[in-house]
């Protein structure tokens, strides 16, 4: 999922409603209940539509308001969702799940219909969903994208009010682990034909069946509150009475917060976690996630390799990540995150890793760039670098301007663009940009969660790289090769290897995060991969 430039690894829904509370006071109602968590967000929330989010905020407000087949426990481990029991056919292609009875916010029964329901608009082209592409293996999936076939033929029915089939068309072996991502979540269909336009642009447009209910949200506010939803199923395990975030974008002021008791935790900067670490409240996160450049590869300049090549071997990483970011982020290996998948025994990032992209070289970076100016006949590139507006955004931007101008020479000149996360999230999609600082936080545990978004048709792909021997492997690895877990595993290696070789996109980092977080907050889950934050069992103990 897109990731808030420099953010708070993925904390999630709603923030701090409490305006009073960046002022010193805090309201009656929290100061009677111990069960509230004051949370910190550096971003503000784009979207509450599942259909049609992208990035880590809305992923994880949506984790922890609504609800599906399955959540996500410690350590990705699957548990209860709405799915009571789920009953496998002997061929692996079709999932019958028995679902509990349970409610939406506003007394709705919660049935196998708003299943299939939200799965056909996700995948109707209509919706244009950048997450559709998840939905294929489910039958007919990709014929419906692709508008060969209606929304009604995918693969996913109702047999009653409370029994849900899936039927595949191919094995996924990540199939259960995509049941508790937001994009498989259920939709009251009367609730979002009610609202149209509105729906998932605030909270009173939306219902909601997960442990919280979002109040507070205008679709451009910087502070909102998740209420205990006591329509949920599950409502008794369910210890905090609610969560106010607040958008800090500024370290500096979390920091402030949290030593004033204001905020029950914040994220650090790099000086601040230098001084902190030592703290029994500090601790790191490290996350399934990668930032790097996209280049808008419809433009002629970017076309180059031999340009692509030289700006990223212009940029000392390990500067980045040390004396930049200070927060225990490590320079990628490549586009997929290390640790997150496995073949016997070995990491997928060191099996694919190739040195040249991502490598600190000063003068073969002068030397290629030169060769790719005179290719493209240029004396001279002005190039716009679009990232967000944080303290941390705005410091990597500074650092990257002056690694690429003081290399490479007068021949470059880098400006800085950092505006608000959800207006890069809208110009990147709209490809206004010539680089912009993308993330990308693993949706599953598998390396095809990173490297389907390169394919030349898929709606991640920003820049537009396109790489016909790159999108036979990943097609492969989802056919041909499914059900071999080694010929599989070669395909998406080679295909990494290629995305780095011919510099499709340039990784810079995969991301940690610093923070400092209350001792009485008890329970929190957190998954580097998927959906990063489930505070279903959260509580305050004083």
């Amino acid at each position: 999922m897109k990731l808030k430039k420099f953010a708070t690894a993925g904390a999630v829904m709603a923030v701090s409603a409490l305006t009073l509370a960046a002022c010193g006071s805090k309201s009656s109602s929290d100061a009677q209940s111990k069960q509230v968590l004051h949370w910190t967000e550096s971003s503000e929330l784009p979207s509450m539509d599942l259909s049609k989010a992208t990035d880590v905020v809305s992923f994880d407000t949506l984790n922890n308001t609504m609800e599906g087949l399955y959540r996500l426990g410690k350590d990705a481990k699957i548990e209860p969702g709405l799915a009571k029991e789920t009953h496998v056919s002997d061929d692996g292609l079709t999932y019958t799940f028995d679902l509990r009875k349970s409610k939406w916010s506003n007394g709705d029964d919660v049935t196998a219909k708003d299943f299939v329901y939200s799965w056909q608009r996700t995948v109707d082209p209509a919706t244009s969903s950048q997450y559709a592409y998840l939905f294929d293996g489910v039958k007919n999936a990709e014929a419906v994208m692709n508008g060969k076939m209606k929304p009604s033929a995918l693969g996913v029915k109702a047999d009653g009010d409370y029994k849900l089939v899936v039927t595949l068309d191919k094995k996924l072996p990540y199939f259960k682990l995509l049941m508790g991502f937001p994009s498989f979540f259920p939709q009251n269909q009367k609730v979002v034909e009610k609202s149209g336009n509105k729906y998932g642009t605030t909270s009173k447009d939306m219902v909601y069946n997960g442990p919280f209910k979002l109040t507070k949200w205008t679709g451009s506010n910087l502070s909102w509150v998740a209420q205990k939803n006591n329509n949920y199923w599950d409502k008794k395990n369910v210890k905090l009475d609610s969560i106010s975030f607040k958008v800090n974008k500024s370290n500096s002021t979390s920091y402030n917060l949290y030593k004033t008791n204001k905020l029950d935790a914040a994220s650090l900067s790099s000086e601040q976690a230098k001084q902190l670490k030592n703290d029994k409240e500090f601790l790191t996160r490290k996350n399934a996630s990668t930032f790097y450049f996209q280049y808008n590869q419809t433009k002629k300049e970017f076309q180059n390799k031999k340009i692509r090549q030289a700006l990223s071997m212009a940029i000392n990483r390990e500067q980045l990540v040390n004396k930049v970011l200070g927060d225990g982020s490590s320079v990628s290996k490549g586009l997929v995150s290390k640790g997150l998948a496995k073949n016997h025994g070995k990491d997928f990032a060191d099996e694919a890793y190739v040195k040249s992209g991502v490598e600190y070289n000063k003068a073969e970076a002068k030397k290629l760039w030169a060769e790719g100016m005179k290719e493209i006949g240029q004396t001279h590139l002005d190039i716009n670098l679009l990232s967000d507006d944080s303290d941390k955004a705005k410091d990597t931007t500074e650092f990257i301007q002056s690694s690429i101008e003081s290399t490479l020479g007068k021949s470059v000149t880098v400006h800085a663009q950092n505006v608000p996360f959800k207006t890069r999230l809208t110009r990147s999609e709209q490809g206004n940009f010539d680089m912009v600082i993308s993330a990308w936080g693993a949706d599953f545990a598998d390396p095809i969660s990173f490297l389907d978004l390169f394919t030349s048709n898929n709606s991640q792909n920003d820049g537009e790289w396109k790489n016909a021997e790159y999108d036979k492997l990943i097609q492969a690895s989802k056919t041909t090769d499914a059900g071999n877990t080694d010929k599989r595993w070669d395909d998406l290696v080679k295909a990494e290897k290629i995305l780095a070789t011919e510099q499709g996109i340039s990784p810079l980092y995969q991301q940690s995060t610093a923070w400092m977080v209350k001792s009485k907050v008890k329970g929190i889950i957190y998954n580097s991969a998927g959906v990063n934050y489930n505070f279903k069992n959260t509580y305050i103990k004083e």
